[in-house]
């Protein structure tokens, strides 16, 4: 590295092993208009409709994020609305502005780069009337999407605000019985400590899952075979597995999963294995797989904690519907 690159005190993030996933933010903020509110809303100021120009305005301050701040990545936008909603009884204008896109990385800045667009846009055109204006609580309500799902401001939201943007959290798996296997000679014999079964715990939990047996057993497919057809017989509805994908001598989890298996759902495993390749060419040397032992959901992942954080990543968003469909249910 040279010597300027020894000092540098800023560096944009590289998000080139993150995966494409559909990304959504929106933020809002006020003008206090004072004295200028009838105006605004009336659509007579003397440089003409500002909560229309701001509107406008707020559209290409989002598009428009990655010159505005150097550190911002250029991003392929799917759609921005920003909208101007009259507050009587304070006397403001709010702003928000909503914008959404499938990338590596999300459109916070995007959605706060609208706002504050469209909220100088307003100020510029109602000073001529009412010099006094300020622009206050200028903030992110809620981001969607990406590794860590929906984030909502601690501020909280109005029932009218979540009412329009209906903010989505990956669906829940409330009771739902489920239970984990670790696949892994070494593991079994004690030889190395398991850390992606008790990260699926983890995670089926934090879904309201009621997580039942988790078990660490030999790469073998005859015994996993046959418990997996006891807990369908009892009624388990999911069993995640970890471990055992490879190519390796030893790994044959997706054989253990064949013998018992009254149907497959390949395109489980292909998605696996496509979204986990954003991440690793290495994802394609995986055999993850998932069958129907009558009516429980079997899914095999690999064994590394990287790869089972990924793999649970994918899975969320589906797994509740791909249940419910088991039991009968319709699509959504």
């Amino acid at each position: 590295m040279d010597k300027a690159g020894e000092h540098k005190h800023f560096r944009m993030a590289d998000v080139g092993r993150k995966r494409v996933t559909a990304r959504r933010a929106v933020a809002t903020g006020e003008l206090l208009a004072g004295s200028a509110f009838e105006a605004i809303v009336e659509r007579r100021l003397p440089k003409g409709d500002a909560m229309m120009m701001a509107e406008v305005t707020g559209l290409q301050g989002a598009k428009n994020a990655p010159q505005l701040m150097p550190m911002c990545h250029p991003l392929p936008i799917d759609h921005i609305d920003v909208h101007c909603e009259p507050v009587p009884e304070r006397r403001t204008i709010r702003v928000y502005c909503e914008v959404a896109t499938r990338s590596r990385t999300g459109v916070e800045m995007e959605a706060l780069a609208g706002v504050n667009a469209a909220l100088l846009t307003l100020y510029d055109l109602t000073k001529p009337v009412e010099p006094a204006l300020s622009i206050e609580g200028v903030r992110l309500l809620f981001k969607e999407g990406g590794k860590k799902g929906l984030w909502l401001h601690p501020g909280g939201m109005s029932e009218a605000e979540r009412e329009r943007y209906r903010p989505r959290a990956a669906a829940r798996l409330d009771d739902v019985p489920a239970a984990v296997f670790t696949l892994s000679d070494r593991v079994s014999r004690g030889e190395y400590e398991d850390r992606a079964g008790p990260l699926i715990v983890e995670r089926l939990q934090a879904l309201g899952a009621k997580v039942g047996p988790a078990e660490v057993r030999p790469d073998d497919p005859g015994p996993l075979a046959e418990r997996l057809r006891e807990l369908a017989a009892d009624g388990m509805q999911l069993v995640l597995c970890t471990g055992g994908t490879g190519p390796g001598p030893r790994d044959r989890a997706p054989e253990a999963l064949a013998a018992v298996a009254d149907r497959k759902l390949g395109g489980i495993g292909e998605m696996f294995r496509s979204e986990s390749s954003q991440h690793t060419p290495l994802a394609w040397l995986s055999r993850a797989e998932a069958v129907l032992v009558g009516g429980t959901l079997v899914i095999s992942l690999p064994g590394s904690p990287k790869a089972v954080a990924q793999g649970m990543d994918i899975l969320a968003p589906i797994l509740a519907h791909t249940l419910t469909m088991v039991a009968g249910g319709k699509h959504r």
